[in-house]
């Protein structure tokens, strides 16, 4: 029975059809008389008159609607006070809603047709998703569902099972026989429908519930599994597809569930990989279901017998299905769309899952197994099988670095033979595989293998298709990125020769790549490159300056990019009156610019910063032209839309937008705006770091508007962490402009850090947070001195205290997750986790700059406000974690170095740490523990002279650590050696049988790494000289070598450098020997470095 007058229905009824007209003036009419006349004013009327015509129409489409628009308003936001909102749904009277509610229900029960009781579920759903959210109870809807899925209609049980996926929490708090019971009783389902939707409700159910509790439902997983098989044999490809999904929404959140059917998993889902009967999208699923145990569990896939072979095997055999129709490649050829929409394809799905294997599971499981198929498709007469075999190669070979490094000569052998194949598409491979090797392999592939790849690519460039000319252009951007201007010299003439020539070419997107490649090429070989300016320069000059259509934006751009890359590789005296001139040009292209698409408006930005580069101070008067249309884009907000149902298929599709899932909403955040926002406040960076005190009369707007706000923008992490960078900058340029004690910039300083501050305890992202850490000692290192006062450092405390116990709970929880998991030995964390672990290595790493930058630039005053840090201090001194124990020991380093004798109060909480520190398995760790007790002889003053005298033994220990030269363990031997010198210079008197240490001491030297070590061991060993010590005199070729051997590393320079080289020549000539002689031990080049310091 109706409860709402019959000339309100009329009213809705129609309102209904017109909300959903095809006529966009009547529709945006209705729209609008929607929310203004029922949503706003009288929801309550709009839900009941909704639900009714849900029970009421006669019209499905009618009720299919009603149901739509339910939904949409009840999950709308309604102040219900100043501060505070509430779902429309929740809102009103308890009376109201159980009236709706259970109309709501009847009708779900009662609807016959699917799509319509469909509609209705989602309605139902979100409604109950409220309740749970907000810890409200709504009994009746477990009575129905489970009355559903008792029901003897299939359609209805699979609707109850369709609703738990959409709302888990509804179950979630119910005893867990009955949840396994109701999920067990769907799995048996005698319709595959309701299998299925019990299948889904169960991933999403499993998803929600605490780690601990979804051990209880382990059992389950042979019933979930004994799902697929008959949909296989069925060969029903929907059905098996979403099947599938599950199973990956599961392995993703659970993976060792799977433990002990899991070869069973494997077996069947390489079976469906295989079957070609079966949709690409099925057996893709299949593959990405294997994947996701890779990314989750590798261990696990590593231990099985089958799984790395036949997966392998499979991506290698999905990899082969490519080029359908087009055996000669002559579509492919003719095509100019260098960006095909393929991921959808079987090819790029196994080359996805190849790079996946390797990255996950590692070059040991990978490598052996991909190889022993590899050469055998290269021998193919099939093209498609080179093709494959070539691109395995990219995928690989960033997972199998460490193997394949060492084997690179044996790679190369099969691909670079590649480049002369006779099929198109498989030269097109061998370039990709050697763009992808340049990049993964960065560094050796420049400079062991440059005289293979580089003749190789260059008689690529003249192919005679286009595409390849473009693949071959473009791999060269990989390898000369990588390789240093002595290396691309030899080739500079031919490279350049080649690409000058595909400037000329018919298609334009050659020109583009070509240009990109020269580009690069400029940018590595640097003033090199000099010697192609004339030839070049008026051809980029020409482009630009012709008329600026549509199709040759981005050719243009591109021009642009190299024109300003050459600049700044040739430098500002070679450009000479070009500068001004490229500078005008690019003025009258910002000016000609109208379209918000077209592509020259960013890289002019990136144009200009590199132009300020070249021109430095120079470029001060183009700001007024660069900057307004930069701090627009600098200043921009955050466009965040709710998004209907109806328009989320079509933004998931559009570049730049990013869907959320909130609440049962989804907000879609446009990215490619804070993209945008990002870049401006990069090269407004760029701005102030090289234009300097210049800058200052944009550095106040910057900063308020701009910079500051910047760090709370939650929104896109990248602009927290660019305007982390700028607000340093900006300080910077205006000390320079008007002085550290200015009005000017002591006032930009009062309101800067006190926002600084507050973002340390306000950012929610652990390497953002880092981030924020490194802008506040930035800050005060530009501030100086005595630049924070009490209540600054009062708030800078508690961020860290509060930081530190965030940090600790995180420690906590991964140990808790380790044995919730079941980790066993020898099994690696998850990704994720050692992501996790490393991010907060790098807060504490930046957490220890600022203790250090706040102690150097204000003593012994904040050791007031640091006392509180006391109890976590001890806590990390002695933690199991040596991250934990070396951030400790660092900040008892800069207490010693710092606060002087005052230090000597604190000798309880230091003394213990410190020995034990030099005793420490870390290297790390004795490093550190070593320079505080050379600190304590040198700046802690008489107090500690008679520790630090009995640490001597210690110290000799850390220096005779098996390996103590060795890459891990030199900087800690280093530092030993280092504090011993502090020692005997400073607190001769505290060390006993002193002529013998230093006989010892000498056996510690030399030091070649440390350059912060080496000028306090080398000036001691010049001062042993000057007294003539028989130590020194009677080693004097020893001693001459250990000089010489700081020389060549440059560990010593300066007046440091010249103070021991006068030393070293008295100690020639007492010692009556020649240093040419002694010189021999050393290799040729460190002679001539040596040399010099002697002439």
């Amino acid at each position: 029975m109706s409860l709402l007058p019959p000339e309100v229905h009329t009213e809705l009824a129609e309102l209904l059809i017109h909300l959903q007209s095809t006529d966009n003036v009547i529709r945006s009419q209705a729209e609008e008389h929607l929310a203004n006349n029922w949503t706003a004013t009288r929801p309550e009327v709009l839900l009941m008159g909704l639900v009714e015509q849900l029970q009421g129409s006669n019209d499905s489409g009618t009720r299919s609607f009603a149901a739509v628009i339910f939904r949409r308003v009840a999950s709308r936001q309604r102040k219900v006070s100043d501060d505070n909102s509430i779902e429309i749904f929740l809102s009103m009277q308890p009376e109201q809603a159980e009236v709706i509610r259970s109309k709501l229900l009847e009708a779900l029960v009662s609807e016959s047709t699917n799509s319509v009781r469909n509609k209705i579920s989602d309605a139902v759903a979100e409604v109950a998703r409220q309740y749970a959210e907000n810890n409200q109870t709504w009994s009746q809807i477990l009575n129905v569902l489970f009355g559903m899925s008792n029901s003897a209609e299939s359609t209805q049980r699979e609707i109850a099972y369709r609703i738990f996926s959409q709302t888990p929490a509804v179950i979630e708090k119910q005893p867990q026989e009955m949840v396994i019971a109701a999920f067990q009783k769907g799995f048996k389902d005698t319709d595959v429908a309701v299998t299925l939707s019990a299948m889904d409700a169960f991933a999403q159910f499993f998803r929600t519930i605490a780690r601990k509790e979804q051990q209880k439902f382990y059992a389950l997983v042979p019933e979930v599994l004994n799902i697929l098989p008959p949909i296989k044999a069925a060969q029903d490809s929907e059905d098996l597809t979403k099947g599938l999904i599950c199973l990956i929404e599961l392995a993703e959140v659970a993976p060792k569930m799977f433990k002990p059917t899991f070869h069973t998993l494997v077996s069947f889902s390489i079976s469906v990989i295989q079957d070609k009967e079966l949709t690409d999208t099925c057996r893709q699923n299949a593959m990405e279901l294997m994947a996701t145990f890779a990314d989750y569990a590798p261990a696990m896939c590593r231990k099985d017998p089958s799984y790395t072979n036949d997966m392998i095997t499979q991506c290698l055999s999905l990899m082969t299905d490519i080029g359908q129709d087009d055996d000669d490649a002559a579509e492919w050829n003719a095509s100019d769309d260098m960006d095909p929409e393929e991921s959808d394809l079987n090819h790029v799905a196994g080359e996805q899952c190849m790079d996946r294997l390797a990255n996950k599971l590692g070059g040991p499981a990978v490598l052996q197994p991909t190889f022993s198929w590899l050469p055998r498709m290269m021998l193919s007469d099939a093209w498609k099988d080179r093709h494959a075999a070539l691109m395995a190669i990219s995928a690989i070979s960033e997972g199998c670095r460490d193997l394949m490094i060492g084997e690179l000569n044996k790679v190369l052998e099969i691909v670079v033979p590649a480049l002369r194949d006779p099929h198109s598409r498989v030269r097109w491979a061998g370039c990709n595989a050697l763009g992808q090797m340049s990049t993964d392999f960065a560094g050796t592939m420049q400079e062991k293998y440059h005289q293979i790849v580089v003749p190789a690519i260059i008689p690529v460039l003249s192919s005679p298709e286009p595409r390849v000319q473009a693949h071959a252009a473009a791999a060269l951007v990989n390898f000369c990125e990588e390789a240093e201007k002595e290396i691309l010299e030899p080739y500079l003439d031919d490279l350049l020769t080649h690409l000058f020539h595909l400037l000329q070419s018919s298609k334009r997107y050659v020109q583009e790549q070509a240009l990109s490649t020269i580009a690069t090429i400029a940018d590595s070989a640097e003033a090199a490159f000099a010697k192609y300016y004339d030839t070049l320069m008026p051809m980029l000059f020409s482009v630009l300056q012709n008329e600026n259509t549509k199709e040759l934006r981005l050719l243009r751009a591109k021009a642009m990019e190299c024109a300003t890359l050459i600049a700044l590789a040739v430098g500002k005296e070679r450009l000479g009156g070009d500068s001004m001139a490229l500078v005008q040009i690019l003025g009258a292209i910002q000016q000609s610019i109208t379209d918000a698409d077209d592509p020259q408006s960013q890289y002019l930005m990136h144009c200009w910063g590199r132009m300020c580069r070249v021109l430095g101070q120079d470029f001060t008067p183009f700001l007024q032209g660069v900057m307004p249309p930069l701090l627009e884009l600098a200043s921009a907000k955050a466009d965040i839309q709710l998004i209907e149902d109806d328009d989320q298929a079509s933004l998931q599709q559009e570049e730049g937008w990013e869907l959320v899932p909130l609440k049962g909403k989804v907000i879609g955040i446009k990215t490619s705006t804070l993209d945008d926002k990002h870049m401006a406040i990069e090269l407004l960076v760029v701005y102030a770091s090289v234009l300097e005190g210049s800058f200052a009369p944009y550095v106040e707007k910057v900063m308020k508007e701009i910079a500051i706000p910047g760090l709370a923008f939650f929104f896109h992490d990248p602009v927290r962490v660019v305007s982390a960078k700028c607000v340093p900058q900006l300080l910077s340029s205006y000390k320079k402009a008007f002085g550290i004690s200015s009005p000017q910039l002591q006032n930009l300083w009062a309101g800067t850090i006190v926002k600084v501050l507050e973002v340390l305890s306000a950012e929610p992202a652990i390497d953002t947070l880092a981030e924020m850490y490194q802008c506040f000692y930035e800050c005060v290192e530009v501030m100086g001195k005595k630049c924070l006062n009490e209540q600054h450092m009062t708030l800078f405390m508690e961020s860290a205290i509060s930081t530190l116990d965030h940090y600790k709970a995180r420690v906590i929880a991964r140990a808790e997750e380790k044995l919730e998991n079941n980790q066993e030995e020898g099994e690696e964390d998850s990704e994720e986790m050692m992501y996790a672990i490393e991010d907060d290595q790098t807060l504490l790493s930046d957490m220890n700059k600022a203790f250090h930058c706040i102690f150097k630039n204000h003593g012994a005053s904040f050791l007031p406000a640091w006392e509180k840090l006391h109890v976590v201090y001890d806590e990390f001194l002695k933690s199991q974690d040596p991250t934990q124990r070396q951030w400790g020991l660092c900040i008892v380093d800069d207490v010693l170095e710092f606060c002087g004798d005052l230090s000597w109060k604190y000798n309880q909480f230091i003394i213990n740490p410190l020995v034990a520190g030099c005793k420490d398995p870390a290297p790390a760790n004795r490093q550190a523990a070593a320079y505080g007790i050379g600190v304590a002889a040198h700046k802690g003053g008489a107090h500690w002279s008679q520790f630090v005298g009995a640490t001597v033994p210690v110290l000799f220990d850390v220096t005779r650590v098996p390996h103590a030269r060795g890459e891990d363990d030199i900087y800690a031997t280093e530092n030993a050696c280092a504090a011993i010198a502090k020692i005997l210079h400073f607190n001769s008197s505290a060390v006993e049988n002193g002529q013998q240490v230093v006989n010892q001491w000498i056996d510690t030297l030399p030091i070649t790494n440390d350059e912060e070590a080496a000028p306090y061991a080398y000036l001691y060993l010049a001062q042993l000289i000057d007294q003539q010590n028989p130590a020194v005199v009677s080693q004097a070729p020893k001693i001459f070598v250990h000089i010489a051997q700081a020389l060549q590393s440059e560990a010593i320079m300066g007046q440091t450098a010249i103070k021991v080289v006068a030393a070293a020549k008295l100690l020639l000539g007492i010692a009556g020997l020649e240093p040419a002689q002694l010189l021999q031990q050393l290799a040729p080049e460190s002679q001539l470095t040596v040399r010099t310091h002697f002439s």
